[in-house]
C-alpha cells in the first residue's frame, strides 16, 4: 500500500498517465476528446507571439508565485529583502518560503466578480494577481503568524486561529465582491497548520513552512549547496498530502490530487488513478527562487510537469489541439473528479511535454535556456489567459465546480 502511494507521489507517474490517456485519444478510443495533432503548431505560435510580447529579450524567469507579487509594475519583493535586510540567508529563506506556501495555497480560481483593492498603489486587481498581491499584504501584516512581534512568517498556531472572517477582510470579501471558495480556502489553511504541527522534524516546534529550507539543506552551506526540484517536491507531498480536502484514499493514506480513471493501467492498487498533484507542483515551481536567492543551487527543474489547470487546458481546447466530443460537453457545470475534467488534465500535461520544443523552435532557443518553467511562463499560462479573454470574456473553455482548492 505504502509503495503504491510511493510511485502516485512522482511525477513519473504523472507522466506516465498522462501518456496513457493521451495515446488512447490520439487512437480515437477516448469518450470525451479528439486529438488535432496538426494544430500543435498553431498553439506553439501563440504561446510564441505571446512570449515575444510579455519578454521581448527572452529573459524569462521560472512561472512562479514571484511573478504575481510583481503585479502592477511594483516591486514588492525589493520592499521584503528591505525588511529582512538584518537577517542571515536561511532566515530570509525561511520567511519567503512562509509567504510562498500560503500565497499559492491561497491561489485558485477567484471567479470572474471578485477583485483586491491595494490602498498603497490605488491599483485594482484580480484573479491570481489579485489573490497574490492580497495574500502578500495579509503576510507582511502579521496576518499569518501568531506572534505580533515577529509579522514576517506563517506558523500552525497563525494558521489554526485564523477564520473565515478574518480571510474575507484580508481579500476584501463582501457580497459586492464575492470570491469563489473562501470556506474552502479557510478550512485548507486550518488543515495546513495540523499538518506543520504534526511534523516538527520537517516543520520545527512553531510549525514554519520555511522549516522546509532546513530540512533539505541541513548543514550545508547554502552558498555552496545543491537541491533537486523533485526533491522539494517529494517533500512536500510525504509531509503535506493530509491537506487537500478531496477524500481520495489508497487505504488510510490521502492521495490529494489524484484522481480516477478507468482507462488507466498501473501496477497493483495504483491502477486507475492519475495523480497531478498541481497545487503541490506549482509550490514548487515558486521554492526555486526563494532557494536560489539563498544561494542554494537547484538542479533537475524538468523533472516537473506542465500544470494541468484552465489557463494551460484552455490554451489546447481554444487552438484546436483537443476537440471534445460534444459541443454540450461545454455547457454542462463538471465537478473537478468528473473523468472528463481528469482526462482534460492529463492530456494538458503531456502535451505540454510535447508544446515545449515547438515552442523553443519558434523563438529559436533551447532547452537549456528556456525549461519547462520558462515555457510556461512566457508561455502557455498567459497565452491561454489571452485566449479565453479574446474568446470568452476569461472565463474558461469548460465550467468546474471548485472547493477553491485544485482550479
Amino acid at each position: 500500500m505504502e509503495d503504491a502511494v510511493a510511485t502516485l507521489r512522482t511525477t513519473a507517474a504523472v507522466r506516465d498517465r498522462a501518456n496513457q490517456l493521451l495515446l488512447r485519444a490520439r487512437e480515437g478510443n477516448s469518450r470525451w476528446f479528439g486529438v488535432n495533432d496538426g494544430a500543435l503548431p498553431t498553439a506553439a505560435k501563440e504561446v510564441a507571439d505571446v512570449t515575444h510580447a510579455r519578454y521581448p529579450d527572452l529573459e524569462i524567469p521560472f512561472h512562479s508565485r514571484w511573478r504575481h507579487f510583481e503585479a502592477g509594475g511594483i516591486d514588492r519583493k525589493a520592499e521584503l529583502d528591505a525588511a529582512l535586510a538584518a537577517s542571515d540567508a536561511p532566515a530570509r529563506a525561511r520567511a519567503m518560503i512562509d509567504l510562498a506556501v500560503v500565497s499559492v495555497l491561497l491561489d485558485a480560481g477567484a471567479g470572474p466578480d471578485w477583485h483586491y483593492d491595494e490602498a498603497v498603489s490605488g491599483q485594482r486587481f484580480a484573479r491570481s494577481e489579485g489573490l497574490g498581491v492580497a495574500s502578500w499584504h495579509g503576510f507582511v501584516s502579521g496576518g499569518f503568524s501568531s506572534d505580533p512581534s515577529k509579522p514576517l512568517q506563517v506558523d500552525a498556531v497563525g494558521l489554526q486561529n485564523l477564520d473565515e472572517g478574518h480571510l474575507a477582510a484580508m481579500f476584501g470579501v463582501g457580497s459586492a465582491n464575492p470570491l469563489v471558495g473562501l470556506d474552502g480556502r479557510v478550512r485548507l489553511l486550518h488543515r495546513l497548520g495540523d499538518a506543520l504541527r504534526a511534523r516538527p522534524d520537517v516543520f520545527g516546534a512553531d510549525g514554519r513552512p520555511g522549516g522546509l529550507f532546513d530540512a533539505l539543506v541541513g548543514q550545508q552551506d547554502p552558498a555552496t549547496a545543491s537541491v533537486a526540484a523533485h526533491d522539494i517536491l517529494s517533500l512536500l507531498l510525504a509531509s503535506l498530502s493530509g491537506i487537500w480536502l478531496a477524500d481520495n484514499m489508497i487505504g488510510t493514506h490521502p492521495l490529494g490530487d489524484c484522481w480516477q480513471h478507468r482507462a488507466v493501467e498501473g501496477p497493483g492498487l495504483t491502477k486507475g488513478w492519475v495523480p497531478f498533484h498541481k497545487l503541490s507542483q506549482w509550490l514548487t515551481y515558486s521554492l526555486l527562487e526563494p532557494f536560489g536567492w539563498a544561494g542554494v543551487r537547484v538542479t533537475g527543474l524538468d523533472a516537473l510537469t506542465g500544470l494541468p489547470e484552465y489557463r494551460n487546458g484552455g490554451l489546447l481546447l481554444d487552438t484546436g489541439v483537443l476537440v471534445l466530443r460534444e459541443h454540450g460537453f461545454a455547457e454542462r457545470n463538471w465537478a473537478v473528479g468528473d473523468e472528463l475534467i481528469v482526462e482534460w488534465r492529463a492530456l494538458t500535461v503531456a502535451l505540454l511535454d510535447e508544446l515545449a520544443p515547438l515552442v523553443r523552435e519558434q523563438l529559436g532557443v533551447d532547452a537549456e535556456r528556456l525549461p519547462l518553467a520558462c515555457v510556461l511562463e512566457g508561455g502557455t499560462w498567459a497565452a491561454g489567459r489571452v485566449l479565453a479573454q479574446r474568446l470568452r470574456d476569461g472565463l474558461p473553455p469548460l465550467t468546474i465546480v471548485s472547493d477553491g482548492t485544485v482550479f
